[in-house]
């Protein structure tokens, strides 16, 4: 297990559901406003959604997940396909002056997660970190809980329960996970918190913050452009 090395993080338990587009766009801004202080956000969608990694395709996503009332979102960072309809969806976003940042990005992702997967046990969810990239054929790719990879997490069956897609700018680290099979999803939360830092504040932001990302969740994630571009 590693020792947590967050010296402090800010707690934001983000009880409104919101939209997709919403969403994706606070995880943008709160990266791109990062300071010194890692964050670690806890989010509810408003709607049943399906998002998509940058690199994937909306084509992708509606074969994987045909349903009508589903909202297709293409996130910011990378990753496969995630059904948000039975996950607990969080973000974390840590400062380039925190070493974890500067990490290569299969060991950022394996610190994280291993974080996550001690969450879990403690909280009664047996699993354990995959060790190595699992060879699976090209159509089950971009589906994200049929695909474990490497340092993702699953249960003793080999069933995946977590997943995250990550970016990286000059100003710092955007993980965003999702994680299934959790038994209380509010003590998970409480062991997640404890196994990232050694100390915590609660945290939410300023009345500007959300008309900022109103505005960017309009301009690009709410816009066909965005959601059906081929990268």
């Amino acid at each position: 297990m590693d020792s947590p090395t967050l010296k402090n993080c800010h707690i934001w338990h983000d009880t409104t559901p919101r939209s997709g587009a919403i969403n994706m766009a606070i995880d943008q801004l709160l990266l791109e406003s990062v300071t010194d202080t890692t964050l670690l956000r806890f989010y509810d969608w408003s709607q049943p959604s399906v998002s998509f990694g940058y690199f994937e395709r909306l084509a992708s996503a509606m074969t994987s997940f045909p349903d009508e009332e589903l909202e297709y979102i293409r996130r910011w960072t990378g990753g496969g396909i995630v059904d948000h309809r039975p996950d607990i969806t969080y973000s974390l976003v840590i400062p380039r002056s925190h070493s974890w940042a500067n990490l290569r990005g299969a060991e950022s992702y394996r610190i994280i997660h291993q974080a996550v997967a001690n969450a879990l046990i403690a909280t009664g969810t047996p699993c354990q970190l995959t060790s190595e990239s699992h060879q699976l054929s090209a159509k089950d790719k971009s589906n994200c809980f049929t695909n474990p990879v490497e340092y993702d997490i699953t249960c003793p069956l080999g069933n995946k329960l977590a997943g995250a897609g990550q970016k990286r700018s000059k100003l710092g680290l955007l993980h965003q996970g999702s994680v299934i099979g959790v038994k209380d999803s509010s003590a998970w939360k409480e062991q997640l918190i404890r196994m990232l830092a050694t100390s915590h504040q609660r945290w939410s932001p300023k009345v500007k913050f959300y008309k900022a990302a109103e505005e960017l969740a309009y301009s690009r994630y709410a816009s066909t452009e965005w959601t059906a571009k081929r990268p």
